[in-house]
């Protein structure tokens, strides 16, 4: 079977801090609610799955795909993820979220841990891309120095979560890495590019005394999360890639995946037996492969299998209109690592 770009329809959610950015800003099939806050483009994740939108294999969801080609699709790494006995499944999970309100004080688990749930999943390693950012944005990501589990703890209990938070306001084009076990929350008046493990798993330490249209509050998960938690880390601070350098610049590299950036010039990609996630933020970028061209403007996504053939990427320089002194192109893709 030729390989080709997957592009895939995708699974948007809406909760109590969404918007309307996603349609706006990239093109998502919104509705007239004004609650969209994720834009999940690419996962395999229970009965969330993303389904191929185009060529032959157009209808087929991902884990059908990775049934009934394993090796096309994502090389040497299926002996690799299915080593451990468990069903095989796509490792990562890329979304868009348009952060219209603050979103809940809350930490991801590690494998570990999460194996241990009912229903086991994975942990939750995370990493953002900031398309855009409102002037009063804020980050929250990591703790205080010195913040303790007693410490933690006290804070939640009175009231006071945010006290014992580092944040930080983000720039477009700041990206932020985000292990598991990591408090975090993202602020209001971002849109934001997520790669992560594929997981749902969430512990919410504080929302914000905030309740829904019915008058509830969603659950907070105050025991877990302070076992979870990373005590040692502290504060997180941004990334930016350097503005004047061509080709592929790579911002995270750690056990779960390897994220890359492209602003200038084209990049090599593919021919390696290596799955590749493609999406590009802002602007536009062409992807060559062979003598075919497929181009992808922002909020466009798509999935290289592992049997692509090496392929190059360009960000297309196009007039800025932002003002924000970001390149007009972005380009990011994932995999994972060797």
């Amino acid at each position: 079977m030729k390989p080709y770009p997957l592009a895939f329809r995708p699974v948007l959610k809406q909760t109590i801090w969404g918007g309307r950015k996603l349609g706006q800003r990239l093109g998502k099939p919104i509705g007239q609610d004004d609650n969209y806050a994720e834009s999940w483009e690419i996962v395999d994740h229970g009965t969330d799955q993303s389904i191929v939108a185009n060529g032959s294999l157009a209808g087929i969801a991902l884990d059908q795909l990775i049934r009934d080609h394993p090796q096309w699709l994502l090389g040497s790494s299926a002996s690799q993820l299915s080593s451990g006995g468990e069903s095989l499944s796509f490792p990562l999970l890329l979304k868009y979220l348009d952060c219209n309100r603050v979103l809940s004080v809350q930490v991801h688990p590690d494998d570990a841990y999460a194996k241990r749930m009912s229903p086991p999943d994975l942990g939750k390693t995370e990493a953002w891309y900031i398309v855009e950012s409102d002037p009063g944005g804020l980050i929250y990501a990591g703790l205080k120095p010195e913040v303790d589990r007693m410490m933690l703890s006290e804070a939640i209990d009175a009231g006071q979560t945010e006290e014992v938070l580092h944040s930080f306001h983000p720039e477009p084009g700041d990206i932020v890495f985000i292990p598991a076990g990591t408090v975090h929350a993202l602020g209001a008046g971002l849109l934001v590019a997520e790669i992560q493990q594929s997981s749902d798993t969430t512990f919410r330490l504080f929302d914000w005394n905030r309740v829904d249209a019915e008058g509830n509050a969603r659950p907070l998960h105050i025991e877990q999360s302070l076992e979870v938690s990373d005590y040692s880390s502290g504060p997180v601070a941004a990334k930016r890639a350097d503005m004047g350098a061509a080709g592929w610049q790579t911002m995270v590299d750690c056990d779960k995946f390897v994220l890359n950036v492209l602003i200038h010039g084209e990049g090599r990609i593919g021919g390696d037996d290596k799955f590749h996630i493609v999406t590009v933020p802002r602007g536009k970028a062409t992807l060559h492969v062979g003598s075919e061209t497929t181009t992808l403007s922002a909020g466009q996504s798509v999935l290289l299998p592992a049997c692509m053939p090496a392929s190059t990427i360009t960000a297309v320089e196009m007039p800025s209109k932002d003002g924000d002194g970001q390149p007009s192109s972005t380009v990011l893709t994932a995999h994972l690592p060797n």
